[in-house]
């Protein structure tokens, strides 16, 4: 197709509206196969818009499978009918306690930057829910309506979920939300399909339960979604927008693959959305939730984004669970703070929640930046750097003799603590240790340090 002439408003930016558009008429079907898309130049001209606002829509349909860029070719359109990746093996590892005062630097994940944190203005948000009656009674018993309400239209425009306040349950954390979902679905469902490597924290929750995990293979590359047809489980646990750990996102044609495969064995997929905003090279993409709600469980958190210490998450329940998890559940109090959900309440009705996940997007993609650049300038072709495009940490793989705890002990010496990624694999191994480098709290001078001493500390790996 040569030409496009799409109606652009003011009320959304430029590069979204092309790319909404774009990906609705392929969608539709009315972009088939392999049609040619209009050259980025061409398409800007017609539309009156620049050529990075073309060129930008481009790349996010790229980035999520829609679309390919064939050199000077151009543009084509993507095959939407299921595809899957064959897939191949990879690490282990094994983690030791250590006094967190004997470290200069800790590349821990899962913390944030102190210096950053809206203190001032959450504090007297604070103050005003403080002053409500409701904050001196306990909590509902499935979340604070105010939260709930707050959350259905960042979720269609964030994410692109499209719920209501009655389908979303608020609770403490993932992992917790994990434990209730296990009571729930091991009435009917005696297996679970894990990534492998994935979360090790839903391992633990499945397991406690008595489910027996079955494994879905994951590379660098993504999910090896044919091993699903060998897998007798109709539950799955994916990470699909930035797999934990690889930081690989699932493309369109993967998840379709995903919603098919659930809709035919009649189960259900429960969609870990733990760090979805921070992706550094497109616009996060829309969730897995967004294309069947009736089959995926959508779980977010405010741990990663905003404050881990808030113990604050949420889930979105398809229609057909809602009042059965209501049934089970409705004696349980609340576990996560009331005080803590209005505040985020008025936290995201005032625009604050925006402009915090803007701002520490830019402030986490310069971090994560200058950890790359640090770790390449110090070890060039002796190490591989995996996930650097999304997310709050990387995977180094090191090329050396040495174990991956070897690898964690000589840091140790050196004042740098550094993280194992063997607990994340339930059967794959690697030839080479891989380890896992958080940066999101420390400052660029923490991480030129702690690189620097990791250098010292493995010498020529």
């Amino acid at each position: 197709m040569d030409d496009f002439i799409f109606l652009l408003t003011e009320n959304e930016t430029k590069y979204k509206q092309i790319y909404q558009q774009l990906k609705a008429l392929i969608m539709k079907g009315t972009l088939k196969t392999d049609d040619s898309l209009p050259s980025i130049r061409k398409l800007a001209e017609t539309l009156q818009v620049s050529r990075n606002t073309t060129l930008t829509a481009y790349e996010q349909l790229v980035a999520e499978g829609y679309i390919r860029g064939e050199g000077r070719k151009g543009y084509f359109v993507n095959a939407l009918e299921q595809v899957f990746l064959q897939e191949q093996e990879q690490p282990a590892i094994f983690q030791s306690p250590v006094d967190i005062a004997t470290y200069i630097v800790d590349f821990r994940a899962g913390a944030v930057d102190q210096r950053y944190f809206p203190l001032k203005v959450w504090r007297h948000m604070a103050n005003q829910v403080l002053q409500t009656t409701e904050c001196y009674k306990y909590g509902e018993p499935f979340g604070e309506p105010l939260l709930k309400e707050q959350l259905v239209p960042y979720l269609l425009q964030a994410r692109g979920v499209a719920t209501t306040s009655d389908n979303i349950i608020i609770g403490s954390s993932t992992q917790q939300m994990l434990l209730y979902l296990g009571f729930l679905f091991k009435e009917n469902f005696s297996s679970i399909v894990l990534e492998d490597p994935g979360y090790n924290g839903a391992r633990e929750a499945f397991q406690l339960h008595g489910f027996q995990i079955e494994g879905l293979p994951v590379s660098t590359q993504g999910a090896q979604l044919d091993q699903l047809a060998h897998c007798s489980a109709r539950l799955l646990y994916v990470t699909p927008s930035h797999h934990f750990p690889y930081g690989v996102s699932m493309t369109i044609q993967q998840r379709q693959a995903l919603i098919q495969w659930v809709q035919q064995v009649d189960g259900y997929i429960l969609e870990d959305d733990y760090d979805g905003e921070f992706r550094y090279t497109q616009q996060p993409f829309p969730a897995l939730t967004s294309i069947d709600a009736s089959r995926v469980i959508y779980l977010g958190t405010f741990s990663k984004s905003f404050l881990p210490s808030i113990r604050l998450s949420y889930m979105v329940l398809p229609n057909a669970l809602v009042q059965a998890f209501k049934m089970r559940f409705a004696a349980f109090e609340q576990n996560a703070s009331p005080l803590h959900q209005r505040t985020m309440a008025q936290f995201i009705a005032q625009g604050e929640w925006t402009r915090h996940i803007k701002r520490m997007r830019l402030t986490y993609k310069q971090k994560m930046q200058h950890l790359v650049q640090e770790l390449q300038q110090q070890f060039g072709k002796n190490i591989t750097i995996l996930g650097e495009q999304s997310g709050l940490y990387i995977l180094v793989k090191v090329k050396s003799l040495l174990s991956e705890q070897q690898l964690i002990e000589r840091a140790k010496l050196y004042g740098v603590k550094v993280y194992p990624t063997s607990p994340f694999f339930l059967q794959q191994v690697s030839e080479e240790p891989m380890l896992q480098l958080g940066f999101s709290k420390l400052t660029i001078e923490e991480i030129k340090r702690g690189v620097q001493l990791l250098k010292k500390a493995w010498g020529k790996p």
